[in-house]
Parts: C-alpha cells; structure tokens; sequence
C-alpha cells in the first residue's frame, strides 16, 4: 500500500519532534508498505530544520520513509506570522496535489497537522489518485485556540478552522483521534459513528527495553550526589510551560520543604526562567533545575527518579481526553508516577501504575508524594513495572502502527 502522511511539524530522529508521524511511518515501512510524509520546512518544535539551501522543496529518505519539506515561511511564536506559514503551507500543497497524486500514487492519503485546513489539500490528493482520506486528530482545533486563547468563535481564522473541522469530519472515510472521548464532539460537527478510530500516542520500545547507560554530564554526577545524601528523587522531564503545572510543583516542594524530598526540573521553556526565579525568592533548596538532556539518554535520566511527576491545569478542554507523550515516556521507565490531572481519562489509572491527584492543588499534590515516600520500595517498583507492562501491550508503535493500519482499510 501507498501511504501520503501529510503533517506541517513532522519531524523524525533527526530533526527532532513531532516524533510520531514517524515512527507510525517506519513501523509502515516494516510491514511492506511504502510511505511519504509531506512536510513544511519550518516548525516552532524541531530541534534542526531541514536544509533546503533556498530550494522550494527537498526530497529524501530516511529509515526507509520517504520525506518531502516544502519551503514555507519562517515565523516565531503564535501570531500572525505562525498562521501565514500555516496558509502558506496548505496553499503549496493545493498546487502539488496533482503532481503528488500522481508521483505517490496513494492508495491512502492521510490530513495528519495539528490544525485541520490540510484537509482541503488532502481531499484534493485523494480524489486524483482514487485513494482514501483520513484524517488524523491531534488537538481539538477551533476548540483548543478558543478555549486556551481566548478566541472569539466570530474571529476569521477560528471561522475557518471551524470550517476545515466540519468538512473533515463529514469528507474524510475515517478519523484517527489521540484523544479518547471526542466522539461526541466529532458526531456534532458531522461525523457517521462509524467513521472514528483511537490511536494514542506512543513510544519505541527499541529506545526503552536496551540497558540504560549511566547519565553522563552535569547532571549525572548532581543526581549521584542526591543520592548520597540520601533524597527521594521526584523528577519531571519536559517543557517548562504555564500547561505544565509546575507553579504547583513549587508550591507543594514549599509545604513540605522538611522532608527528605529532592524535587528534580529536566527540560527547558518559556516558563523555566521564571520558576527558577521563584524557587530562589522562596529558598527552595529542595528543588534543583537541570538543562535538557539529549533524547537518548532521557531513559538514564527518568531511571533517576524515584517518583516521576506529570501535571494539569485545571482545563474544560481535557475532558475530551489526554495521551501526552511524556507519561508513555515515565511509563516506559518503570516510573511510579504522580499524575496531577481531571481529564476524561487517566491513564495512570487504568495502568494502575501511580498515584493520581486533583490538578494545581498543592495540598492534594504534597499529600500523594508523601503517600509514594511511605511506600516501600517494593511497592513503588511494582507499580512502575505495571506502567511498563501496560505500555508495551497498548502504547508501543509495532501495536499503534498496526492499529492505524485497521482505519486504512
């Protein structure tokens, strides 16, 4: 089967996130199937940007996934800048449909970006080709830029996401959403029950399962010093943004500022310098930063941790379900987790590999750590191994890319 993936961010080992276009591609690959992710040249989340050195396009390979950027132009941010690259984008893709139908010669043809109006372009592909359309949900778009924004449904651009959302879900043969519980939502704006498929998001087994080196750098050797002197490590592992809750992590590193808690902050953002200045002005010396560690040693990095933390803000928007990459990640290493969260799922649950709490609540939040400090070890392991288990049976991409498959068909 010929598979055209179209996704603006798609990145790869490479280039950085977003990962999942490809390793939902390469497990394509290994199955026989032959794939071509389409993708735009700029992206505000990749670590390294394709090198088109002025070309209007690149075309390459890698893994066995056949890539083409389109050049698009650069923008910073989430203005006007960030949605004139995005039309920009689309508007190229509609002048290649023809040649791409014919060039690719898809027999599936998959509307796959974080915002839907690469459906129009993707409709267009798979009617010159005879090919079927899907479409893939990865955030609610109007919705999220509505809800989390601010945005009037009246405002142009929202007008004509909604647009792009309703003709997907009435076009498309079938929809692939992250999310768990957006059928009702979907079935509002037109789609026939029939049509929707769950595919979370997910991890490469390969990069968890080898035996994890020790970390090396900074901070390897402050992680052992902790260990010294005796901390139970909790750790987070991400960005550093207002989504990811982390005032609340401070305010409950406050309450119980006794104990013999270490608090553990990996990754960069727009909110780390911030969170660095108030842990200083409240004399936080249980909460250390640490820089980004490189992709391949996050393993070493989480298997660090005693506790691994994930939170919320309290948001209207989650009860369509959450499937964040960096719970997979905890789960992956055998990290009990502590899961600040009120979503239409929990995954922490279901795995019944952590502890769950009401989201930026620092009292709940100081309570469940307290809770996984008196835990013995061997009950915290036990929960960690459950979380593993459960990712491998359900989240690892041999399973995800199989399942994809079956809304293909």
């Amino acid at each position: 089967m010929n598979i055209l993936l179209i996704n603006h961010y798609a990145g790869s080992l490479r280039h950085g996130m977003e990962y999942r276009p490809f390793y939902l591609a390469r497990e394509w690959v290994r199955l026989g199937h032959r794939v071509r992710i389409v993708a735009s040249s700029q992206s505000h989340i990749r670590a390294q940007a394709p090198q088109l050195a002025g070309r209007a396009q690149l075309d390459e390979t890698i893994d066995g996934v056949e890539y083409r950027w389109i050049a698009t132009p650069a923008y910073r941010g989430n203005g006007m800048a960030r949605v004139l690259n995005m039309l920009a984008f689309v508007a190229r893709l509609q002048l290649q449909a023809r040649r791409l139908a014919a060039e690719v010669a898809p027999d599936v043809v998959i509307a796959s970006s974080t915002y839907p109006l690469d459906i129009w372009p993707a409709h267009r592909i798979a009617r010159l080709a005879g090919a079927r359309l899907l479409f893939e949900l990865h955030d609610l778009w109007p919705l999220s830029p509505m809800q989390l924004g601010g945005y009037s449904p009246r405002h142009p651009f929202i007008m004509l996401l909604q647009a792009a959302e309703n003709y997907a879900c009435r076009h498309a043969c079938a929809i692939v959403s992250i999310l768990p519980k957006v059928r009702d939502h979907l079935e509002a704006h037109g789609m026939a029950p029939h049509k929707l498929h769950i595919v979370p998001n997910g991890a490469d087994p390969a990069e968890w399962l080898a035996a994890a080196p020790a970390l090396a750098g900074a901070a390897g050797a402050r992680l052992a010093a902790l260990r010294r002197e005796g901390k139970f490590i909790v750790g987070y592992a991400g960005t550093h943004g207002i989504a990811n809750a982390l005032d609340t992590l401070l305010d409950a590193a406050h309450l119980i500022a006794g104990q013999r808690i270490a608090f553990v902050l990996a990754g960069s953002g727009p909110e780390k310098a911030r969170l660095q200045g108030l842990a200083a002005a409240r004399g936080l010396g249980n909460v250390h930063f640490f820089d980004p560690v490189p992709k391949h040693q996050v393993p070493a990095l989480l298997a660090c941790f005693d506790v691994a933390y994930i939170g919320w803000q309290r948001q209207p928007l989650y009860r369509y379900g959450i499937s964040p990459n960096k719970l997979i990640d905890y789960m992956m290493a055998a990290r009990p987790i502590l899961h600040a969260v009120d979503a239409g799922n929990d995954p922490v649950a279901e795995a019944r590999c952590g502890l769950t709490v009401a989201p930026q609540d620092p009292q709940a939040l100081a309570r469940g750590l307290l809770a996984l400090l008196t835990l013995e070890r061997h009950e915290r392991e036990a929960a960690g191994r459950r979380g593993r288990a459960y990712a491998l049976a359900n989240l690892s991409y041999p399973v995800l890319g199989r399942r994809f498959l079956q809304a293909c068909a």
